[in-house]
C-alpha cells in the first residue's frame, strides 16, 4: 500500500497561522498557512511553479501562500462565504481608504439610534427572531448600511469583519459548527457588544492587511464558483496548464462530517448569498447516491465492513466517494506533465472504523497516470475543528475527531 512517513516538523505547534490576512475570518477545518507553505516550498515541480490551482479552496490559504511567493493562482469554491473570504484574503486594499472608513466606524456608540436604521426587514434570515435579540438586528443593519456608503474598492475588507460578527453576536452556542442555540439562561445574559465586536475585527484584520501589502503583490489570484465534481472549465483551464496543486479536500458529507453550510449559514443569509439555506446539500456527497460509481481496493474492506454495519451510513459514505473521485478525473488532466499535487486529507471513522481517505487518493490519482511520491502523516494541533462532533446528529452522541492528517504527493508521468 502506499506508505506513510510520519514527520513532527509538519505539526507546526508552535506557529502563527493567523500572519498575514490568514487572521481575516474563522472557518471550518482550515489547512494552516505553513503547510501550504512548506509544500510549495518543497514539491514545487521541476520547471518551477507559476501557476497554481486550488479546486477546494475554502477560506484561500493556498492561494494566499501562492500570491505571497508570486505565484499566479486560481481557486473554486460553491459557498459563497468561501469565496468572499478568500477575494478579501488575496486583495490588497488600499490602506489609507480603509483608514478614513475607520473614522467612521469609531463613532457609531455615540451616533448611532435605532431610528437611523434604514433596512429592518430581516426576513432573508430563517428564523431570525429565534437567533438573534432585535436590537442586535438592528446594530447590524447599521454596521451593514454604513459599509454602502464607504467605496466601493474597499467595502469588501468591512463585510469580512462583520461576516464574523454575525455570527458571534447570534445566539449560536460558542465553539459550535453546527447551529445550536444557547440555553434560555445564557440567552437572559447574551449582551454582546456589537459595535466593539466589528471595530476589533478590522482592526485585527487591517494589521494583517499591512504585513500582506508589504509582502510580494505582483501575483493574480482568480475566485471561481465552478464544482469540479461535475466539470472544470477549459476556458479558465485549459488542459495541462497546472503546474501544482495545494488543496484540503472534505473529508466527508458536509451532514455528518464538517457542518461547511451550518457555519457558513449565518454570513450566507445575512448577506443574501445564494443557496444559503441548502448548501450542505450542494457539497460533496450531499446528494445521496446508493450505488458505488468507482473501483478501488485500497478502502474496499472497509467499505465493505460499513455496509454491513449500516446501509444508511455506508451510502453517505459513498455518495462522499462517487463525488470525490469525479472531481479527481476532473482535475487530473489539467495538470501538466511533471507538475505535483498535494492533498491534505483525514481519514474519518464512521461506525468505529477508519476510512483511510490517503490511500483512495493516491490510488484514484495513480489510476490516472500519477505517481506517489509520498504521504506525510502530520498531527493537527491546531486545526479549527471540534475536538467531538456528533456524526449520527443524535443529542448526546459524541465521537471524537480526528488528530492526523495525511499529505498526499504526487506527479503526473
Amino acid at each position: 500500500m502506499y506508505k506513510r512517513t510520519i514527520d513532527n516538523y509538519w505539526s507546526f505547534k508552535t506557529a502563527d497561522t493567523k500572519e498575514f490576512t490568514h487572521c481575516y475570518h474563522a472557518y471550518p477545518a482550515m489547512m494552516i498557512p505553513q503547510v501550504a507553505r512548506t509544500l510549495i516550498e518543497r514539491f514545487s515541480p521541476k520547471g518551477g511553479c507559476y501557476f497554481l490551482f486550488d479546486p477546494y479552496m475554502g477560506s484561500g490559504t493556498s492561494l494566499v501562500e501562492a500570491s505571497l511567493k508570486g505565484i499566479n493562482s486560481i481557486g473554486t469554491d460553491i459557498n459563497p462565504l468561501a469565496r468572499m473570504i478568500s477575494q478579501a484574503k488575496t486583495t490588497h486594499f488600499d490602506i489609507a481608504e480603509i483608514e478614513k472608513c475607520i473614522s467612521e466606524i469609531q463613532l457609531f456608540p455615540f451616533f448611532f439610534s435605532e431610528e437611523k436604521v434604514t433596512s429592518t426587514d430581516f426576513s432573508r434570515i430563517s428564523n431570525y427572531s429565534f437567533w438573534y435579540s432585535e436590537p442586535i438586528l438592528l446594530k447590524l443593519s447599521y454596521i451593514s448600511q454604513t459599509i454602502d456608503s464607504f467605496d466601493n474598492s474597499v467595502q469588501l475588507f468591512f463585510k469580512i469583519a462583520l461576516s464574523e460578527v454575525v455570527r458571534e453576536v447570534s445566539f449560536t452556542r460558542n465553539g459550535e459548527f453546527k447551529r445550536f442555540r444557547m440555553a434560555e439562561d445564557k440567552i437572559k445574559q447574551f449582551s454582546p457588544d456589537v459595535f466593539g465586536l466589528f471595530e476589533s475585527k478590522v482592526y485585527r484584520n487591517l494589521e494583517g492587511l499591512k504585513h500582506y501589502n508589504r509582502a510580494n503583490g505582483n501575483a493574480t489570484a482568480k475566485i471561481c464558483d465552478f464544482n469540479t465534481v461535475y466539470d472544470i472549465p477549459n476556458d479558465l483551464l485549459p488542459d495541462e496548464s497546472i503546474d501544482m496543486i495545494v488543496t484540503s479536500p472534505p473529508y466527508g458529507d458536509s451532514h455528518t462530517t464538517v457542518a461547511y453550510g451550518q457555519f457558513s449559514r449565518w454570513a450566507n443569509e445575512w448577506f443574501d448569498f445564494p443557496n444559503a439555506k441548502n448548501l450542505d446539500n450542494l457539497l460533496m456527497g450531499g446528494k445521496k447516491k446508493a450505488i458505488q460509481q468507482f473501483e478501488t481496493e485500497s478502502i474496499k474492506e472497509e467499505l465493505q465492513a460499513i455496509e454491513n454495519t449500516d446501509l444508511t451510513r455506508y451510502s453517505e459514505v459513498v455518495s462522499f466517494l462517487n463525488d470525490y473521485s469525479d472531481s479527481i478525473h476532473n482535475i487530473a488532466p489539467k495538470i501538466r506533465k511533471g507538475g505535483v499535487v498535494c492533498f491534505v486529507v483525514g481519514n474519518r471513522t464512521v461506525k468505529g472504523i477508519q476510512i483511510p481517505l490517503d490511500y483512495f487518493t493516491a490510488e484514484t490519482f495513480e489510476k490516472l497516470g500519477f505517481q506517489h511520491i509520498k504521504t506525510i502523516v502530520r498531527e493537527i494541533p491546531n486545526k479549527r475543528m471540534p475536538s467531538k462532533n456528533s456524526p449520527t446528529n443524535v443529542t448526546g452522541a459524541k465521537a471524537s475527531t480526528m488528530s492526523n492528517e495525511y499529505i498526499v504527493i504526487l506527479s503526473r508521468m
